[in-house]
């Protein structure tokens, strides 16, 4: 094992439950956030997933918040922590799929879904590493 030259103030924060709380936060707010969004600007919502040709848009918009907006809840009051973190992430994979195509298209289109798409699977690595944290919380209470 390397040595621990994590500084003590940083340490202080990592090991406390204001940092753990904040942590969660920050990884979710995109989830939660949106999940409102999509919740208060329903009419919106429904129009943007019939855009993608997404069927019944009405229900799919009911189905989307409260994935969103539960996937969250659950990581941010740390409970099921690591459902939370699948469920959000089973989002992610998801939406690659429905509105991030990028195998499907030509340039100029393809390349900013790409990233999009990179960028979704990059935030599966980080509910992961939170999961992982959880379960190691968990094992030191």
């Amino acid at each position: 094992m390397g040595r621990n030259d994590t500084p003590r103030v940083i340490a202080a924060f990592l090991d406390s439950g204001i940092g753990w709380f904040l942590a969660r936060l920050v990884l979710t707010f995109v989830f939660w956030s949106a999940g409102l969004a999509h919740l208060f600007g329903f009419d919106q919502s429904v129009a943007e997933l019939k855009t993608l040709g997404l069927e019944p848009a009405g229900f799919l918009n009911v189905v989307l918040v409260a994935t969103l907006l539960i996937g969250s809840l659950l990581i941010l009051l740390d409970r099921w922590l690591w459902l939370g973190c699948g469920i959000l992430s089973g989002f992610l994979v998801v939406a690659i799929v429905i509105a991030h195509p990028f195998w499907t298209m030509q340039e100029p289109a393809r390349t900013p879904h790409f990233r999009v798409a990179m960028e979704h699977i990059t935030v599966i690595g980080g509910f992961m590493c939170l999961a992982i944290a959880g379960r190691l919380r968990e094992l030191r209470r």
